[in-house]
Formats: structure tokens, sequence, C-alpha cells
């Protein structure tokens, strides 16, 4: 799947039994600093001794070979079209060995983002709707997956659901103290959101708690309540102030359309403070109309 989004976690722990003969929890630390480096190559050429080692009578380790195989699916060392049904053996084994896991739930997420990129949206979103904190499935999966989900569903046009998803994304990553993630989700919940806004409509939170589910998704949208833009906002402004530079700020773009749209000049007046930092032209228009 070269040039494809893959998903880990710094700190994975793949099980491995008290005595290792084999050196492959050595090889297995080796591997994580060799895709951290950018040596996918010398990764690649690794990743055939680890799972060579992980299917041997001597260190033999079924979740190792599925985080291998998975692994080398999302590095591009097996035939392109083998990949979908290579993540999915990997699914079904760690299903099988330890349900709920986070390796369970990153080979779910992997396996959603492919489809996805395969435009098989439908079987993205079945893949994902499988993780789950029901499932035992830790917040920051459950984040990354809702995120996707919401990303789906807004190019289907499905925005109310992609808003919920994306609600709940930011909620989760920024309790897993994922602020990159959490920022992301939270600007992309704000596109949707500024389409429509009124002020009697139901918070986020509520549209959660009374969600049901739906036979099948399809175009869909709901209004916005303005204490919810106002509260993604003021969450966001922090780490999108840290620095103003950049030639396509459509970040800020976005908390400028905010502020006319709820008649709050507070985030503009913070801008035009510091419209020295600010190389986006569009941006520094707007702030000099």
């Amino acid at each position: 799947m070269r040039g494809s989004p893959r998903h880990s976690k710094k700190g994975d722990r793949i099980s491995e039994s008290d005595q290792d003969p084999e050196g492959i929890g050595a090889d297995i630390e080796i591997f994580k600093a060799l895709l951290a480096e950018g040596k996918q190559e010398s990764a690649i050429d690794l990743s055939l001794e680890i799972l060579s080692k992980s299917r041997s009578a001597e260190g033999r380790n079924h979740e190792i070979e599925a985080w291998i195989r998975m692994e080398r699916a999302l590095l591009g060392a097996i035939p392109e079209d083998d990949i979908g049904k290579e993540l999915r053996w990997c699914v079904d084994r760690l299903a099988a060995l330890s349900q709920g896991s986070p390796l369970h739930g990153l080979a779910l997420l992997n396996l959603g983002v492919w489809h996805r990129n395969n435009s098989e949206r439908m079987m993205a979103l079945v893949s994902l709707s499988e993780i789950s904190t029901s499932s035992s499935h830790p917040n920051d999966i459950v984040g990354l997956a809702r995120l996707e989900s919401g990303r789906i569903l807004s190019e289907m046009g499905d925005n109310e659901p992609a808003m919920r998803h994306l609600w709940v994304a930011m909620k989760r990553l920024s309790e897993s103290n994922l602020s990159g993630e959490a920022l992301v989700c939270g600007l992309e919940w704000l596109d949707l959101a500024l389409n429509d806004v009124e002020s009697d409509s139901p918070s986020m939170d509520s549209r959660i708690a009374d969600a049901r589910p739906r036979e099948n998704p399809g175009n869909s949208s709901a209004p916005s309540n303005p204490d919810d833009i106002r509260m993604v906002v003021e969450s966001l402004m922090p780490a999108l102030m840290v620095d103003l530079s950049g030639k396509s700020r459509n970040d800020l773009g976005l908390i400028l359309d905010a502020g006319e749209i709820l008649g709050n000049n507070d985030w503009r007046d913070l801008m035009i403070q510091r419209t020295e930092e600010i190389q986006d032209p569009r941006i520094l228009e707007v702030l000099q109309s």
C-alpha cells in the first residue's frame, strides 16, 4: 500500500514469551527504529527475518506473526493485489488471539483505511464500526476510528453523522493527549458546522445521546449550535496562534468565518494584533478590510 496512510502507536507492546531464544524482541525494536528513521527498505528486509522467527519452532508467536504481516502489507512488501486479503487475515487472527487489544484495533483501523483508499467506503465503515469501547478497544484507537468514519461520511455528503463522529473523535483524542489529532478533528468539524448555524439547534452532546442506528447512510445535514462552535474555536485558538506563518492557512480562515457568523470580533482582533506574522494574503486581505 505504497503512499497510503498507516496507523501505528508509539510504544506498541507485542506480546512475547518470557524466553526469547531467537532474539525476536531485539529485532522488533530495530525494525521500529528503522521505520522511524525512514529506512523502509532495510525495515522490509528485517521484517522477513522477524516473520521467519515468529513461525519457527523455537520462537513461535502467533501475535507477532500477525503484527509483522500487517506491517509488511502496509509497507508494500507484498503484491498490491494481496494487500486487502492480508490485512483481513491479520484482523481475523488478532480477533481470535486478543480481541479488543490495541493491536486488534490497529488492524481494524488499517483495514478500514485501506478500504477507503480503494473507494470501498461502505466496507471501510463496516470495518471501523467494529472498533468500540464496548469491545474493550482503547480510547485513542476508538478516536482515530471515529475520525476516519467522520471523513468518509463527509465525503459521502452525510454530514449529520459525520459531525457526530468528528465530535466524538475530538473528545476521545483530546482525552488521550493526542492534541494534534484532536485539533484536526476540531477543524474538520468546524468546516462542516459553519455551513448551517441556528441558535436553537440541539448541542452535539444531545445529538450524540439521542442518535439511533440507521439502515444505510444518505445525504443529511443538521444545523450546529453556536455554543458548540464557540467552544471548539476557543479550544483551537491556543494551538493555532502559536505560529501564524504559512501562505495557505485555511485554519485561520475558518476561525474568521466562525467569528463573522457568530458576530464575535475577539478572534479577529487577536489576529490583527499579529498581522506582521501572517503570510497568507487571503487572511491579510480579510483582516485589513
